[in-house]
């Protein structure tokens, strides 16, 4: 399964909520080999961790029995069950994470979007057409001022994830910004 899969994101946040703290320095991932051992005496290590969280590159696909190790972490019998469980719940779920943020619907055009993340990133999206947004500042990002790109939701303390970004002449990518922590500002700002 990929590590960027609605399924996998939850997982994470589950296992977040579990332990009462969020997973995004080295030592939040050593401490989660712990609790993971003292929970049900398995082992994992921190470098499997980091890559699941997105906190270093590695495999794209997370193997099966890593995921049956942390749905067992979270008192489920396999993977399976956990998806079962998740996509139950989905409905709450979906209202909770998309209470804070900005949607691109709700966006017209003409309107900007501030957003800022780690370590001292910050950008503004010009809103161009439906979904479709260019950059009109950007201050310490790899995005420039007149790229573009697709986007539908803005959300506060997840990865902003965008799609057809094109940059000068380069053929449209997909990007994430803000992929470890997520973003720290949304700000909708309306033109009159």
């Amino acid at each position: 399964m990929s590590k960027n899969s609605p399924e996998i994101l939850l997982l994470r946040k589950a296992i977040e909520t579990s332990v009462n703290r969020p997973i995004r320095t080295p030592t939040d991932f050593d401490f989660l080999v712990g609790a993971i051992w003292e929970r049900i005496h398995q082992t994992i290590s921190s470098t499997t961790l980091k890559r699941l969280w997105g906190y270093i590159d590695g495999a794209d696909v997370t193997r099966p029995a890593t995921l049956d190790l942390l749905a067992n972490f979270l008192g489920f019998d396999h993977w399976e069950a956990f998806v079962a469980d998740a996509a139950a719940k989905s409905e709450v779920e979906s209202e909770v994470l998309l209470g804070q943020g900005v949607r691109s619907s709700d966006v017209a055009v003409g309107d900007l979007v501030q957003v800022e993340w780690l370590p001292n990133r910050r950008c503004t999206f010009r809103c161009i057409d439906c979904d479709k947004f260019e950059v009109v500042e950007a201050e310490n990002s790899k995005l420039h001022v007149g790229d573009r790109f697709e986007c539908t939701l803005f959300l506060l303390h997840e990865p902003l994830y965008i799609d057809n970004l094109v940059q000068q002449h380069h053929a449209p990518v997909s990007f994430v910004c803000g992929n470890k922590n997520g973003l720290t500002k949304v700000r909708h700002l309306p033109q009159r």
